[in-house]
């Protein structure tokens, strides 16, 4: 089981991933995860604003934030994505949540397809409180790609690169739906303690529904299909899973 770091001032524990997240966050004991999205998407300048006001006025510092979704207009270039990800580790630096060069935060970053957005925002965001009620603490696991993480770029290391045939779409998700359940297994968590599941892909998953997903008990709680693509070029499918005691929009 990977090891997890703890953010005590922000009431959390997290996998540690690449400098850009975390692979996911665990409320610590007597906390619970709150998952916050906007009404209307915000690029990402106006919404760390709006996100450190929210957090101020229910009594949290910046570091209850621990996870993050984005919303980008196109998928990036290799070289791209590495400079976003600088840009946008920026914001949390700001906040004086990397400490030596790790970030703890969750993050989840994909393309609509369909009515993209201008330039990045952030749709979703998620933090820590005091727990009101008995119901577990919860936890965030970042999205991934049917890409390990940390290699030195995502193209060489894809599953199945540019297969979109059902065969091909079927081992990308055995793959990630095998990373969800390692980052699961990490925080102490199952597919059964899940609140949302959510599945990012342009091509067509039904025939991977029943075999691939609900036969792993991945759609319990229903699946949720963005018509998105992962944020880098070349890659085809993207999950994410949460377990939250409370989701809102504002």
């Amino acid at each position: 089981m990977t090891d997890l770091n703890s953010l005590s001032a922000g009431s959390y524990h997290f996998i540690p991933g690449v400098f850009q997240y975390s692979a996911g966050v665990r409320a610590d004991d007597g906390f619970e995860i709150v998952r916050a999205r906007f009404r209307k998407m915000l690029p990402m300048s106006e919404a760390f604003a709006a996100i450190e006001a929210h957090l101020r006025a229910r009594n949290r510092l910046p570091a209850a934030f621990c996870a993050c979704e984005l919303r980008s207009p196109a998928p990036f270039t290799e070289e791209g994505f590495k400079s976003f990800n600088k840009e946008y580790v920026g914001w949390l630096q700001r906040w004086d949540l990397i400490k030596h060069g790790v970030n703890p935060v969750a993050r989840t970053n994909v393309c609509p397809q369909v009515a993209p957005p201008k330039a990045v925002g952030i749709y979703a965001f998620s933090y820590t409180m005091p727990k009101t009620s008995s119901a577990p603490g919860g936890f965030v696991v970042a999205g991934s790609g049917e890409a390990p993480e940390g290699k030195s770029n995502y193209r060489d290391h894809a599953i199945r690169l540019g297969d979109r045939s059902a065969d091909g779409l079927a081992e990308k998700a055995r793959w990630v739906l095998g990373e969800m359940e390692r980052r699961m297994k990490a925080l102490g968590a199952t597919w059964s303690d899940s609140t949302g599941t959510h599945l990012y892909t342009i091509y067509d998953i039904h025939p991977l529904i029943e075999r691939e997903i609900a036969a792993r008990g991945a759609s319990q709680m229903g699946l949720s299909w963005h018509f998105a693509r992962p944020p880098v070029e070349d890659l085809d499918y993207e999950m994410d899973v949460r377990g939250v005691s409370s989701e809102i929009v504002i």
